[in-house]
């Protein structure tokens, strides 16, 4: 009723309890940045698997049912690719969410992965219509088009507790960010054509996980595969397990 373009950044944002979910996962950025500034990593603190702080369990803890929900799902199931879907924006953006410098609203705080989330994120906006359409306008002010149309999500906006984030630091998964339309709430006559633009990169992107190295780890004698077997990268600070 308020026309798609109009209703505001925080429309439809919020749950019936109040809670953002999109600032609801927990925070395990700050806890990951002290123990490296302090060399604490990965011999003391572990650069992945990072657990949630206790407080955060607390039946009092403001915790969304929703995110506890889709914490509870991720961990019983060993994803390792994501993305979720956003809207108002023509973008895809990748971790680190939060600045490492927590008084700054804008910083560039790549990951360990960074190569690999660059294109992750470049692979989607480069196969989606809207994108890749030497047409396209600008949504709002914001220029991403001389970018590639693919931003670090903490150099565009800090979010603290995101599900970016908590994917990559608490479990094998990596994930990214991709805001669909400049139509924040789009008619449904427009919904065909927006399925149109993100067809062939939701294909595209799922392939991904073709990529890199893949296979079983066993034990030499047995022959039996070895659950939970962390594997190291050299030159990369966040381990992956099996």
């Amino acid at each position: 009723r308020q026309g798609s373009e109009l209703s505001g950044w925080a429309m439809g944002r919020w749950t019936y309890e109040g809670i953002d979910l999109n600032h609801n996962f927990a925070d395990l950025n700050t806890a990951l940045w002290d123990a490296e500034d302090n060399d604490l990593v990965p011999h003391e603190f572990p650069n992945h698997y990072i657990p949630i702080p206790e407080y955060y369990t607390f039946a009092n803890a403001t915790v969304a049912p929703e995110t506890r929900a889709v914490i509870d799902w991720m961990q019983r199931y060993p994803f390792v690719l994501s993305a979720n879907l956003h809207g108002g924006e023509l973008v895809v953006t990748y971790p680190f969410d939060m600045t490492r410098t927590y008084w700054k609203a804008q910083e560039l705080t790549p990951t360990a992965d960074d190569g690999v989330f660059r294109w992750l994120a470049t692979v989607y906006a480069t196969s989606n219509l809207a994108m890749a359409s030497e047409e396209r306008r600008l949504c709002h002010y914001d220029d991403f088009i001389r970018f590639g149309n693919i931003i670090n999500g903490a150099n565009w906006h800090t979010v603290p507790g995101s599900m970016n984030d908590f994917s990559y630091l608490h479990t094998n998964c990596f994930e990214i960010t991709v805001e669909l339309s400049c139509d924040k709430f789009p008619h449904a006559s427009e919904l065909p054509a927006e399925w149109e633009n993100n067809r062939e990169s939701l294909l595209l992107y799922m392939e991904q996980v073709h990529r890199g190295i893949k296979g079983v780890v066993r034990d030499r004698d047995t022959e039996q595969g070895i659950a939970n077997a962390i594997i190291s990268v050299d030159g990369i600070n966040h381990d992956i397990r099996t």
